[in-house]
């Protein structure tokens, strides 16, 4: 108790003005209780130990507390001898002098100043390329040929360069996607395509169009859409159909963008696939298979047409040649005919029966033939013998 009962008792002497150890504040206060040696005037300020946070010390100094600027005016002074390690006086960085005691500084910056020139006003351009030169990034000034060019250092001129002979393509529709098309007999196609293009104008290609890639995949899209619909489906499946649909796209195409002012050339279309939609995929296949055996059946039809005609071609030419030979002998005609006609009915049997008087109604002949091919007769003998 008496121990808290002392602390209290500096605590109220302090908010009072008053040294806690005796004395007033400055002072060199004795023990708790007892007067100073030598008391300071009662107009004199209280002084005592220095501040830490005070600049320059503050020994000799009124008392007074510590503020803001003070504490970073203590942390300037005290920061480059920290940073240095070797206190204010450390060792510090600096340039060489040049020649008479000059800096190299406005020497260094004279040599980044013209290499910056250097690099920024010369542009080499490639045979296939052209270059469009803009103030400041914005305004149209003029084109690059190709060769080694100047022009006014960035940022004043900017310089961009294209390959204008380098053939581009665009793919309609992407990946692993469906474009249908209506035909003019009014069927569905699931049609992929190419098209090729190159810069025919730079400035009109790089300011005329805010998006060129895009207007030209529109436009191919327009004109593949209005070719398709003049064809019906099978010529649109078939090679010559493709053919035709092809170079009407790039006419049109080319027509559309030169009213546009693109600065494009449209090299070529490639039509890449012609299938019918996936959901009557399985459909499309059975009536392509029944169109098949029909040909089949028409390319029979047609062959064996060909062959009974060009029989009948042939039957009627020997006729008018038999025909000619009988105007002239027509007796010596028919008997040959007769003749010929006999010859051929016979020679398919081997039995002959003549009715005549005098004459065997029957002639082996099949043994007579037999014979005169050298063959040895056949002898039947009756049994038993």
């Amino acid at each position: 108790m008496n121990i808290l009962g002392g602390f209290q008792k500096r605590i109220a002497l302090a908010m009072a003005g008053k040294s806690p150890w005796g004395g007033k504040p400055g002072g060199s206060g004795g023990k708790d209780g007892e007067q100073p040696e030598e008391a300071p005037g009662a107009d004199d300020p209280p002084r005592g130990p220095r501040n830490p946070w005070l600049p320059g010390g503050g020994g000799e100094e009124p008392r007074r507390s510590a503020n803001i600027e003070d504490i970073f005016k203590h942390r300037g002074a005290e920061g480059p001898r920290r940073r240095g390690g070797g206190g204010g006086d450390g060792p510090r960085f600096r340039l060489p002098d040049g020649p008479g005691g000059r800096s190299w500084f406005p020497l260094a910056i004279a040599a980044i100043a013209a290499l910056w020139l250097f690099v920024t006003s010369i542009h080499q351009v490639a045979p296939r390329e052209q270059g469009i030169v803009t103030w400041l990034g914005g305004k149209y000034s003029h084109t690059l040929s190709s060769g080694l060019n100047f022009t006014l250092p960035w940022p004043i001129q900017v310089v961009e360069i294209e390959n204008v002979s380098q053939i581009r393509s665009e793919s309609i529709p992407g990946t692993n996607e469906e474009k249908l098309i209506l035909t003019g007999d009014q069927n569905l196609v699931d049609l992929s395509y190419l098209i090729r293009w190159n810069i025919k104008d730079l400035q009109q290609f790089k300011f005329q169009l805010a998006d060129p890639e895009e207007t030209i995949r529109e436009v191919a899209e327009a004109a593949m859409r209005a070719s398709v619909a003049e064809q019906d489906l099978d010529s649109v499946l078939s090679g010559a159909g493709r053919a035709t649909i092809e170079e009407r796209v790039r006419t049109r195409m080319q027509t559309i963008l030169d009213a546009y002012r693109a600065g494009v050339a449209v090299q070529g279309i490639e039509i890449e696939k012609t299938d019918p939609p996936a959901e009557v995929v399985e459909a499309f296949k059975d009536v392509s298979a029944a169109q098949q055996d029909a040909e089949t059946a028409v390319n029979s039809a047609r062959a064996y047409a060909q062959r009974v005609l060009a029989r009948a071609q042939g039957d009627a030419a020997a006729f008018d040649k038999i025909y000619e030979e009988y105007r002239l002998a027509p007796q010596v005609t028919r008997q040959r005919l007769y003749y010929e006609t006999m010859e051929s009915v016979l020679s398919k049997t081997n039995k002959t029966i003549i009715e005549a008087d005098g004459v065997v109604p029957y002639l082996p002949l099949p043994e007579v033939q037999r014979r005169s091919q050298g063959s040895p007769p056949v002898v039947s003998t009756p049994e038993g013998q």
